[in-house]
């Protein structure tokens, strides 16, 4: 299996630009803007961060929603849907880039 560049990239240390598809951010993140991710462990997250994570499979740049020290973080995006509990955290946003 091929694993996410992105995730490559976090997990070996690296600050990186990501732009995600998708209006489930607005009015915080629009669709494709760009972003800068550093490294960051679930547990130095906090709600209300924004993070590059992995839930049931798929990567997503989302909102933390909640903390719990058995399961993670709760992610959601800024439309009030949940996606679930995660430690799989790779990135948090540091920086929203203006649209090119």
């Amino acid at each position: 299996m091929i694993m996410n560049w992105k995730i490559q990239k976090l997990l070996n240390g690296e600050t990186i630009v990501s732009k995600e598809p998708g209006n489930s951010m607005l009015p915080i993140l629009r669709s494709k803007q760009p972003v800068v991710l550093e490294p960051v462990n679930w547990e130095d997250c906090e709600a209300g961060d924004i993070v590059f994570c992995k839930v049931r499979g798929n990567c997503f740049t989302h909102l933390v929603k909640g903390k719990n020290v058995k399961r993670g973080l709760l992610i959601g995006n800024n439309r009030g849907r949940i996606n679930g509990w995660t430690k799989n955290v790779y990135g948090k946003v540091i920086e929203i880039l203006p649209m090119s």
